[in-house]
């Protein structure tokens, strides 16, 4: 699929929705086959929006430094509710699992939050054998594993979401090679699963690709 936002993250609905920030940030929904863009929500141009969530007929958005969180509608993108969020240094990716939220903050530490009230009620501390991993950037919720992208890495790791301890490491750097990317593309940074078809996709922010890929088991 072309695509060419400032990816912020990712979910997938059917067709997906996207938050690139370049200039202003935004809501999209993308057609998954041609990347053309079907509906879109402007956010206010004071904030930079980060990571998405799915949760039933809503969408969670974090946004980086601002400390405000936004719902809104899944199928009209109406700006439903906002909130205050005030877990741990900044927002940057987020997920759900079907019963809780994962958020991670720009260090190790994933947190666990309230569904409904957007409270943290729990979390976990990254790790692999050499140590802490910081920066965790863009998580997905897949088959009971946390999938999160390293910030500034072409690296998607698997995670325990109950001991944060690393299972997997996969480079995905082979995917779509630095000398091959278009003249704009950044860092890879969106995960996106389609739970009905078991698909998974990564982009990066400004790449004008995306890609599905699959994970070998270990």
């Amino acid at each position: 699929m072309p695509t060419t936002a400032s990816t912020k993250g990712g979910g997938y609905l059917d067709p997906p929705p996207g938050v690139p920030a370049d200039g202003q940030s935004k809501l999209v929904r993308t057609n998954l086959q041609t990347g053309k863009i079907l509906q879109q929500k402007m956010i206010d141009p004071k904030v930079f929006a980060e990571g998405i969530a799915v949760i039933g007929d809503k969408i969670m958005m974090l946004t980086w430094k601002e400390k405000i969180g936004y719902v809104f509608d899944r199928k009209t993108f109406e700006l439903k509710n906002t909130f205050n969020n005030n877990v741990g240094v900044e927002g940057w990716g987020v997920t759900y699992d079907g019963n809780k939220l994962y958020m991670d903050d720009s260090t190790n530490r994933i947190w666990f939050l309230n569904k409904d009230t957007y409270q943290q009620t729990g979390y976990i501390d990254v790790y692999d054998d050499k140590g802490p991993v910081n920066e965790i950037n863009e998580l997905e919720y897949i088959d009971g594993k946390l999938y999160a992208n390293v910030y500034n890495t072409d690296n998607i790791l698997v995670i325990d979401p109950k001991t944060g301890a690393v299972l997997q490491r996969a480079d995905m750097s082979s995917l779509y090679p630095k000398s091959q990317r278009n003249t704009e593309a950044d860092v890879l940074n969106g995960i996106a699963y389609d739970k009905a078809t078991k698909r998974i996709f990564v982009t990066g922010k400004k790449w004008n690709k995306l890609f599905q890929v699959s994970f070998s088991k270990k």
